[in-house]
């Protein structure tokens, strides 16, 4: 056990929750050792993506039975990526607009722009995030911003009513700590461990209870707007790499757990993904008579990715294609619109 690693998810998952989050995912070997009392940016990224699987699975019941499975098996989740959802619109409260909120906490950890992907069928934007100290063993972020503008000024309005109100959890000393991560690629161990909570955080939902209405015309228009009003910036989906994801969805399919009907196949013909249509949640809305009140809505979900090898051209070594595919996306995307 990397000592470091296990201080940062004591302090951010509470005690044991290392040894309990190894069991369950990998771990980037660069990191079976440490320098101790200094971690580096590698390290706080891998702690981030596990405390971030951690809480996806505490929401999507689908995947927690899925993941103790695969477990039971004497197997471990290779973590691919994790993704989330923002929205780009200057009406956004105290936070940064669309990626920036996220973008600003990415790059101190270690992580480039590894991809620009645009998912037009639903007025987003997606951009991935590589780790680059260890771009095939620490999870990638995929990050997608909705547009707006692409949308009624009706829409519009809902979107500012809704984010408006949104508070930043990232605090005056946690900025400060994440420039010094930039400039030094590592944090003191006392240092990281505090920051590691605030940066768990900013991955939640940051906005007030919307009002009903205000969903109801975000749904009539895009589900993904709909989502984020509910659920805010929380890990959308996390993505388990398997060696075959038809057969993994061919036995989840025989085990009578809700997957896609087909795998996405990106034009590379190298990239395939399929997922668990999204668990339900229970969230509060406000009526029009300002009462709180009930509904279910489509929470987060887990997916699944085979990626394949090819020929670098440019160096000739044999790469894992860490790329993804705009239409693979945008078919992943429906799984919380038909929850």
């Amino acid at each position: 056990m990397n000592s470091n690693l296990d201080a940062l998810l004591e302090a951010a998952c509470g005690p044991g929750a290392a040894q309990r989050l190894v069991k369950l995912m990998n771990v980037a070997p660069a990191l079976a050792r440490c320098e101790a009392g200094v971690v580096t940016r590698a390290e706080l990224a891998q702690a981030l993506d596990m405390a971030l699987f951690d809480g996806l699975l505490e929401r999507v019941p689908t995947g927690r039975a899925y993941t103790d499975d695969v477990v039971r098996q004497g197997g471990r989740v290779e973590f691919d990526h994790g993704a989330l959802r923002t929205v780009r619109w200057p009406h956004c409260g105290a936070l940064p607009p669309g990626e920036a909120a996220f973008t600003r906490i990415l790059k101190p950890l270690g992580y480039r722009l590894n991809g620009t992907y645009p998912l037009d069928r639903i007025k987003m934007t997606g951009r991935s995030y590589a780790h680059l100290d260890a771009p095939e063993h620490i999870a990638q972020f995929f990050v997608s911003e909705l547009h707006p503008e692409r949308f009624s000024r009706e829409f519009q309005q809902a979107v500012t009513n809704v984010v408006s109100s949104s508070v930043d959890p990232l605090t005056p000393q946690a900025a400060a700590w994440l420039s010094e991560l930039e400039r030094d690629a590592a944090l003191p161990l006392a240092d990281a461990c505090a920051l590691l909570p605030i940066l768990v955080r900013c991955f939640d939902r940051q906005h007030a209870t919307p009002r009903l209405a205000d969903y109801q015309a975000l749904l009539a228009e895009s589900a993904e707007m709909a989502w984020i009003a509910t659920e805010g910036n929380a890990f959308n989906h996390a993505t388990d790499r398997v060696a075959d994801v038809f057969a993994v969805a061919d036995a989840q399919r025989a085990l009578g757990r809700p997957i896609k009907e087909r795998v996405e196949v990106s034009k590379s013909g190298r990239v395939k993904q399929t997922a668990f249509q999204a668990d339900p949640v229970s969230r509060v809305f406000i009526d029009e008579h300002g009462a709180q009140v009930r509904r279910d809505v489509p929470g987060s979900f887990y997916e699944f990715i085979t990626r394949d090898t090819y020929v670098d051209e440019a160096t000739g070594r044999v790469s894992l294609d860490l790329g993804f595919d705009a239409g693979n996306a945008t078919g992943i995307f429906k799984m919380t619109a038909a929850a």
